[in-house]
């Protein structure tokens, strides 16, 4: 099995690849939405995050990535409690999945064979502590989504039935890709998402032409090709880890709290999501850069990808939430 396509070499998407770093340096932003174009890199970027990720600490063989053994669940049957370092997991949600094998249920052959009641854990077990990806978001099935904004929202999943009464730890970086051209997202699932990236095929020559030749070395010359952007990527996960470090010790004044407020309050985003999302956005994009402290030039670089979804539509305005967002922006911090 190959390994995946490395991050540092995807070509251009600059915005989709920058928003999923800052949910790797601070994963309570709350996930990202990358909404584009058949063929533009959406699901190759997710998949290259596995890679990419620092290891994190996790007890071996349990099947919520406990991170010390006191946190394993008792249901879980693990035996030793050794700590290992781990990839940090990145689960594929399918489309058409059943809810038993989103939040896990009792295993109907040992019940069988041996009349015990032992739960088999789902989806949103392996995804705790890492990424659940949902390709197709937008095509997911209404009962799915309630399920997974039940979760997200407490940070647990709860099994009650065949009788069983399970809880487990959930929380994980939501990361959701589709095509606007198969149909629109439900409201309340969208809001969940921190960030919202739009990515378009590339419209240069030159730009599509790397592509095909980055993507024919993947191919045609594997272990060469993975060679050679080793160091890319290894450079990017030091960034992250020195980035959460940096992210303890940021600094962050009144005056731009008070920047954010006012930018949320002339776009009329709704309750207080949007500037807690943009606070710890940009906060993380300052860290990524290794500032010190939180500056307006952060809050303008980050701001449309933190509240380009969360506008109300306006029939008489056209423009995408992106371009909305940037006008007010420059109304707003100019002064």
């Amino acid at each position: 099995m190959k390994d995946s396509f490395p991050f540092s070499a995807i070509v251009g998407q600059e915005e989709m690849k920058r928003a999923v770093i800052l949910t790797a340096i601070d994963p309570s932003i709350g996930g990202v939405l990358v909404f584009g174009d058949r063929g533009t890199g959406k699901s190759t970027a997710v998949r290259a995050l596995a890679a990419l990720l620092p290891k994190i600490e996790a007890v071996e063989g349990c099947p919520v990535n406990s991170e010390t053994p006191k946190q394993v669940p008792d249901w879980s049957g693990i035996a030793t409690k050794k700590t290992i370092r781990k990839l940090t997991p990145v689960v594929d949600l399918p489309l058409g999945v059943t809810e038993d094998r989103v939040t896990g249920a009792l295993d109907i052959e040992r019940a069988l064979t041996s009349g015990e009641k032992v739960f088999q854990p789902g989806l949103l077990a392996q995804a705790n502590r890492g990424y659940l990806y949902i390709d197709e978001v937008n095509l997911l099935e209404d009962h799915i989504v309630d399920l997974l904004l039940d979760v997200a929202q407490s940070g647990e999943n709860v099994v009650e039935r065949d009788g069983l009464s399970i809880r487990h730890p959930a929380r994980f970086v939501l990361v959701g890709s589709g095509n606007p051209e198969e149909g629109d997202l439900r409201p309340q699932l969208l809001d969940r998402f921190g960030l919202s990236v739009e990515v378009k095929s590339p419209t240069q020559t030159a730009d599509r032409v790397e592509v095909i030749k980055r993507r024919d070395a993947y191919d045609n010359d594997h272990a060469a090709f993975m060679l050679r952007w080793q160091a890319e990527d290894a450079a990017i996960r030091d960034r992250i880890e020195r980035a959460r470090r940096t992210l303890k010790t940021l600094k962050v004044s009144d005056e731009i709290l008070t920047d954010i407020a006012e930018l949320c309050l002339a776009l009329g985003s709704d309750g207080l999501r949007g500037e807690l999302t943009l606070l710890k956005a940009a906060r993380a994009f300052a860290a990524w850069r290794d500032d010190t402290a939180l500056a307006r030039p952060h809050i303008r670089e980050i701001a449309s990808i933190a509240l380009g979804h969360r506008l109300r539509r306006d029939p008489l305005d056209e423009a995408t939430g992106a371009t909305r967002v940037a006008r007010v922006v420059e109304d707003v911090l100019s002064a």
